[in-house]
């Protein structure tokens, strides 16, 4: 059974702020990692209890995309009842960890 991914308010700023940063209206190689990006997201539709809890909180769950020294953690969590996926936060793997209270 699938579960629908949704994206939440500061997921979507932080694609926003990536998709600026990596400038990639204006590159195709950008433009294309930043769209596997997107579509790594949703693969969670589909065994989103593959990845590993974070070290921030255990009822969160992350998903690594791209490679050193680019890499970015989906930051998300699984609600069984009703079967959803939500996309809270996106970050540079490189940043200090975040504060789950602050979701």
């Amino acid at each position: 059974m699938a579960y629908p991914v949704r994206i939440a308010a500061r997921a979507e700023r932080d694609l926003e702020d990536i998709y600026t940063y990596i400038n990639a209206e204006q590159s195709e190689a950008a433009f294309a990692w930043f769209r596997g990006l997107t579509m790594q997201i949703f693969t969670l539709e589909t065994l989103p209890n593959r990845n590993p809890t974070t070290p921030e909180d255990s009822k969160l769950r992350h998903l690594l995309y791209g490679e050193k020294p680019d890499v970015y953690r989906i930051i998300y969590r699984v609600v069984e009842k009703p079967k959803l996926v939500e996309i809270i936060h996106i970050r540079h793997g490189a940043m200090n960890q975040f504060q789950p209270e602050t979701l």
